[in-house]
């Protein structure tokens, strides 16, 4: 059986956060509203009317270049990409194909490799089509809702690089803050190309493309795929025919949609109503260093004290990494340790755990916390109680050293009273029984005395500080 190496190569439709339109003064955020609210005369192309370009999806496309290390073209401008279809009204796409605002660049996923990017250029995005029995609805809340769409060299050989990719992307675009990145709705959808070439071929084989991916999941399970069909087809003697495919997630396959079209069946031409964009060194450069930290600065920062498997789970989620790096002002390795353990295991187990992203403790409260673990005065299950209480509503303004002595959660770790305590079991006639045991080389009945001191301080002792009084009172 032949060796068959497959290349991907990917297309990211990035619909980036500004609050209105590309080329109206229209609401961009069209999200549970009425079908066809959110339109003027520009988006549905009456006679005569013109876009006009908003500044603000420059600035986003600046900063989603810079984000994938891309190079930014001083001067660019739109195209018309000519299309037929009933959520189109004008019968063309607003674009860039000639000269994209985004040059090229590359994206390096967590395993060191490095996808390279061919360009990204603005366009507009088109409207809706609805599906009854009989019949099709048409939205155009959706129509020029401004997208970046990101276009990878074919550097991807597998399943998982595709989906790190698309991962690593998604995170890149949320964290310069150019997007709400909800896939669910849509904010970003993959478009998937995929062929298979001999091993050692110089060309590269027929390639077929999975349209409007919205899940990293989705990706991977279609680039699996389409590489066993394509091998089952190839291996038969036939060829693969270059098509666009539809993907569902319900049968885990592919079905054909349409054949695949190029550049020249769109008819591209300059769009006559739109200057060219002409950015100056030093506008890029102000715009430039308004990128925050990236999902690489933060793993350069955190490398070393936090695991990288509960690294890569935070780095999903912006507003945590930015929490740990206010944190990181605060010299104790073992808060940043705690805090990362906390946010991940039990802040995002919880179930109202997407609300308490948007209202987090402040880097004091949580550096207390910290603070009251490592001394101590908090057992690791009051620890997480405490952190748990600092999102409740009703202890609201309250702080973690606070909220732990409301709760009778602090520890007792004066020795001095603790021994009294120890002192006071040892007495008790129903502890004998277990010291003579212990004596006799039982160590498990350690176990029962100290619950007998814990019971005794009303779970206020230190359970180790109990067991170091506990072994020296026994070992005499």
């Amino acid at each position: 059986m032949s060796k068959y190496v497959p290349t991907i190569g990917i297309e990211c439709h990035v619909q980036l956060c500004t609050k209105t339109k590309l080329f109206s003064e229209v609401d961009n955020d069209a999200r549970g509203k009425e079908p066809n609210s959110c339109v003027s005369p520009v988006d549905y192309a009456l006679p005569g009317m013109l876009p006009r370009l908003n500044g603000e999806a420059i600035r986003f496309a600046i900063l989603a270049g810079r984000a994938m290390n891309c190079k930014i073209n001083p001067v660019s401008r739109f195209d018309r990409k000519h299309y037929f279809y009933p959520d189109s009204p004008k019968g063309y796409q607003i674009t860039q194909f000639y000269q994209p605002i985004i040059g090229e660049g590359y994206v390096e996923l967590p395993s060191g490799t490095k996808i390279r990017i061919e360009h990204a250029h603005l366009e507009g995005d088109a409207g809706k089509l609805t599906h009854f029995d009989g019949y099709s609805l048409v939205d155009l809340n959706r129509v020029d809702t401004p997208l970046i769409e990101i276009v990878s060299m074919p550097d991807i050989h597998s399943a998982k690089d595709a989906h790190d990719y698309c991962k690593e992307l998604w995170r890149l675009m949320c964290y310069a803050g150019v997007t709400y990145g909800d896939l669910y709705n849509g904010n970003m959808r993959f478009d998937v190309n995929t062929s298979l070439a001999p091993e050692g071929s110089k060309e590269l084989g027929t390639r077929t493309e999975v349209k409007n991916l919205n899940s990293f999941r989705s990706v991977e399970r279609a680039v699996e795929y389409e590489i066993k069909r394509q091998t089952k087809v190839l291996e038969s003697g036939e060829k693969v025919v270059q098509q666009t495919l539809g993907w569902s997630d319900a049968t885990g396959k592919t079905t054909p949609q349409r054949s695949k079209e190029v550049a020249a069946d769109y008819r591209y031409m300059p769009e006559p109503d739109l200057p060219p964009i002409h950015l100056s060194a030093e506008f890029i450069e102000t715009e430039s260093a308004k990128l925050p930290m990236m999902p690489a600065d933060y793993r350069a920062q955190f490398g070393k004290s936090i695991t990288e498997d509960i690294l890569e789970i935070l780095l999903d989620y912006p507003t945590l990494m930015k929490k740990l790096g206010e944190l990181s002002v605060i010299p104790a390795a073992h808060t940043i340790k705690l805090i990362s353990n906390l946010f991940a295991s039990v802040l995002l187990a919880e179930e109202k755990s997407a609300e308490y992203l948007n209202d987090l403790p402040s880097a004091g409260d949580l550096a207390e916390l910290a603070e009251m673990n490592e001394k101590k005065e908090l057992s690791s299950t009051a620890t997480k109680e405490v952190f748990l209480r600092l999102f409740d509503p009703q202890m609201k303004g309250r702080s973690a050293k606070q909220i732990a002595k409301e709760l009778g959660l602090i520890q007792e770790n004066d020795l001095g009273a603790l021994e009294k305590i120890v002192d006071a079991v040892l007495a008790k006639p129903e502890t004998a029984k277990a010291q003579e045991d212990f004596k006799a080389g039982q160590e498990k009945v350690l176990g029962f005395l100290v619950g007998q001191v814990m019971k005794e301080s009303h779970g206020k002792a230190n359970p180790s500080a109990v067991q170091e009084i506990l072994r020296q009172k026994l070992t005499k």
